[in-house]
């Protein structure tokens, strides 16, 4: 899998996440196997402002690369400035957000409130295009809504103006992530254009994974929110893909062992209270469908003392 002049392991990459794909989530599912990770999007805005929380959303490990960092704004010059910025960066590419549906993004005309405005789809490519020394990606929605579907025309107008690859998300922005993805704008977004197209939607496990690819052509697979609590999901799809076989679901004993590693491992990056409290939501993703998964999340969500976390965890591993 090439996207650019980059080279990829494979085609099942980990899509960009807010509060859900900073470093050391990202390093997991790089270990999994996962072929392209994406950072958090990064406000072009932030940046422009020299925003350190912005600047430090586009930091890649070693252990992550090749990555890409995803940009997202509305003002072609400052995305242009940006981008010249992360040319010195460790990202092998740079991905332009087209597609968040969050209000506070759309309101300021971001994010997928872009696809709204081809022409200024087209400036905004352009211009990151023309300031960037390494391949330019896009992704986007199916549309805004029912009645403006248009992924199709702005693929087209992404790949005119100089994008390597486009990702499509199957929903449009007023369904969010409710109801189900709409893989056909995905098949006719890839009979559209030639440069690759990255399909992106509810793929939950390998049989999903190789329906996507073969019910649409798409030439790579975006994995959302069939990551959460899951990096696993990377090993699992990429040998379905290759040798047909169903890779086991890991033990409770791997899954408590990855959450106390998960857990350092936030803590050494963010330090122990925001480490501890964004890792609450991700403990919950892992032991969902586990026995007294419930009550221990409950439990946890009250909890801001790692001893007394990872002690709840191995007392709630006796009772799997």
């Amino acid at each position: 899998m090439r996207i650019g002049n980059v080279e990829l392991k494979n085609r099942v990459f980990l899509a960009p996440m807010a509060g859900v794909t900073d470093m050391p989530f990202r390093v997991l599912c790089k270990e999994q196997g996962c072929g392209l990770v994406y950072t958090e999007m990064v406000s072009a805005k932030g940046m422009h402002y020299l925003d350190e929380k912005s600047a430090r959303l586009t930091l890649l490990d070693e252990k992550e690369k090749p990555g890409a960092v995803q940009i997202f704004g509305s003002e072609p010059e400052i995305m242009a400035e940006v981008t010249e910025k992360l040319n010195a960066s460790d990202a092998s590419i740079i991905d332009i957000n087209m597609g968040c549906p969050a209000p506070k993004i759309t309101k300021n005309g971001e994010g997928s409130a872009l696809m709204k405005r081809p022409e200024q789809v087209g400036k905004i490519v352009s211009a990151v295009v023309g300031a960037a020394n390494k391949p330019v990606t896009v992704k986007i929605r199916k549309g805004w809504d029912e009645c403006s579907v248009n992924a199709v025309e702005i693929a087209r107008i992404a790949e005119a103006c100089g994008a390597s690859a486009v990702t499509v998300h199957g929903r449009t922005r007023e369904q969010y992530y409710s109801g189900k993805a709409d893989w056909d704008i995905i098949r006719q977004v890839k009979r559209a254009v030639s440069i690759p197209v990255i399909g992106n939607g509810d793929v939950t496990g390998p049989a999903e994974a190789k329906r996507l690819l073969e019910e649409t052509g798409c030439d790579a697979i975006m994995v959302g929110r069939g990551a959460q609590g899951n990096p696993w999901i990377f090993k699992q799809i990429n040998r379905y893909l290759e040798e047909g076989v169903f890779t086991a679901q890991p033990t409770a004993g791997e899954k408590i062992d990855t959450i106390i590693r998960h857990m350092n491992m936030l803590i050494e990056h963010k330090g122990e209270r925001t480490g501890i409290l964004e890792m609450r939501s991700h403990i919950a993703w892992y032991i969902k469908g586990m026995r007294d998964a419930s009550v221990t999340k409950q439990k946890i969500f009250k909890m801001n003392d790692k001893d007394e976390i990872i002690s709840l965890l191995q007392d709630f591993l006796l009772h799997q």
